[in-house]
């Protein structure tokens, strides 16, 4: 079975005002746009959103309408504590984990399903797509050497896991700096990850320009 595990915790400063995952998009709040695309998958067995401690009760009045089991716990002060406590919520029965962020109400059934296929034969897997523009290091607003684009990916979610994979990552965490995804936790202890080709609908809404990108988007798909 395969469980989606959605963070949502966080507070989006740099969109402001009200945080990304609760914004409308097309009427309903990006997260639970995000959710209904793994609530209508046929491989999702059940969905656990964390979300912040001081918006649980709406969050779970937002999940309602969904069909599949969603479970709303509350998450903690960084995204790897938000992962852990979504993971300690999966039922016993999951053998394979996604991990998607609240942000990327846009993920295709088709990303799903190449995840999960990447998962059953690797162990882990995330999407990601190859960075077409160049690339630059920068110091005190002056560019300096040109960074080699050969072999650089920009990542995105969903990245999955067989669950003892991942339990056994998140875990490992002494002495290593805090990890910006679950790929880096898997690299720490040995586990390859299969790329899974991205796509460049699935942003992230992060800046206001994403937001109206998005809200573009909605518009059109519908």
């Amino acid at each position: 079975m395969v469980a989606a595990v959605i963070p949502a915790a966080g507070v989006g400063s740099r969109l402001g005002g009200l945080p990304k995952q609760m914004r409308l998009l097309g009427g309903a709040p990006v997260l639970f746009r995000t959710a209904s695309v793994f609530d209508q998958h046929p491989a999702i067995s059940s969905i656990v959103v964390v979300a912040h401690p001081n918006s649980l009760d709406v969050t779970r009045e937002m999940l309602m309408p969904l069909s599949s089991p969603c479970s709303v716990v509350s998450g903690g002060s960084t995204r790897h504590e938000s992962v852990i406590a979504g993971l300690s919520a999966v039922v016993e029965d999951v053998s394979i984990v996604l991990i998607h962020d609240a942000a990327r109400p846009f993920v295709s059934d088709q990303i799903i399903n190449d995840v999960i296929e990447a998962v059953k034969n690797t162990g882990a897997a995330a999407v990601a797509s190859p960075i077409q523009d160049t690339v630059r290091y920068g110091n005190e607003g002056l560019f300096t050497k040109t960074a080699s684009r050969d072999g650089l990916y920009a990542m995105q979610t969903p990245q999955g896991f067989r669950r003892n994979l991942l339990v056994k990552a998140t875990h490992q965490t002494g002495g290593y700096l805090p990890a910006t995804d679950d790929v880096a936790l898997m690299q720490r202890i040995g586990q390859p990850v299969r790329i899974v080709e991205g796509d460049p609908r699935n942003i992230k809404i992060t800046t206001r320009s994403d937001w109206e990108w998005a809200q573009k988007m909605w518009a059109q798909r519908k």
